[in-house]
């Protein structure tokens, strides 16, 4: 009798620890099903303010893998492929060019940052010195070359007809006689020796470790900045995703906020902030 009573507790116990190991592995396996894996593209050193966001969507359940592109070809591609979720690297302008362009279906989901291109140069310290046909570089892709050209039109080095994004063939006036060549946008700080100046975007100056006090002119943010705020684009089938949207809201913060304002030393800016540009 006894011997029955002991197999029959030995036999509850046994019973009782598989119950809680099974428990214990399902907890772990909604657990690990909650979080979500979301790849973000970015190009250059983007990923700075990045790893600030996935910080704070962390504690949501939300853990963001940065994908870094060497060029401004890339993200856009492995985004319609499906390798990546998001990406974080373009202008609005920038955007709607490619959809054009490739027939893609990518929106905008969120405003990240005002980044003003800058004329930099090694040889002359301001426009003024600039002389007839001294050679100046602009970034070679669509968007950044019309404002690379619009950038040197504010500048009052040239004249531009209305093309709402220029070309080279848009030039109206050329007094100096400038010779204006466009560049891979990855390659305009490195002209900087062979060149009196050269229109750099703002990431690829930071990269470069620009001086960005020395840069000898700089776009104003006013309302026709709103084509090159740059965005967190997804395709539009993502669009009302509500994990990518609580990623927006936490870009969209205070603390992000000084964060950009901590690590780009000015380069870049909050758009969210501007009145202007909302």
């Amino acid at each position: 009798m006894k011997k029955n009573i002991i197999k029959e507790i030995l036999l509850l116990a046994v019973a009782t620890f598989c119950l809680f190991a099974l428990a214990a592995c399902g907890n772990s396996q909604v657990s690990s099903n909650k979080e979500k894996t979301v790849k973000i593209g970015v190009t250059g050193s983007d990923d700075r303010v990045w790893n600030a966001v996935a910080k704070k969507v962390k504690k949501e359940g939300i853990n963001i893998k940065i994908v870094e592109f060497s060029d401004y070809n890339q993200p856009n591609t492995a985004l319609q492929q499906g390798e990546i979720n998001l990406n974080s690297f373009q202008t609005l302008t920038f955007q709607n060019d490619w959809n054009k362009k490739h027939k893609t279906n990518i929106v905008s989901i969120g405003s990240t940052v005002i980044a003003p291109m800058a004329l930099y140069s090694k040889k002359v310290t301001s426009l003024s010195e600039i002389k007839s046909g001294d050679k100046i570089a602009i970034p070679n892709d669509a968007t950044n070359e019309g404002r690379g050209l619009q950038l040197l039109a504010s500048a009052g080095l040239i004249k531009l007809d209305n093309a709402k994004i220029p070309t080279l063939k848009d030039i109206t006036e050329n007094k100096l006689n400038l010779k204006i060549s466009a560049l891979d946008a990855a390659q305009t700080a490195k002209s900087l020796d062979d060149v009196t100046a050269s229109a750099v975007n703002s990431g690829v100056a930071s990269d470069a470790k620009l001086d960005l006090k020395k840069a000898i002119y700089r776009e104003k943010v006013t309302a026709k900045s709103k084509p090159y705020v740059n965005i967190i684009s997804a395709n539009a089938k993502d669009k009302n995703n509500a994990t990518y949207k609580k990623i927006v809201k936490a870009y969209q913060s205070e603390d992000i906020a000084k964060e950009i304002k901590k690590d780009y030393n000015g380069y870049e800016s909050p758009a969210w902030n501007y009145k202007v540009l909302n």
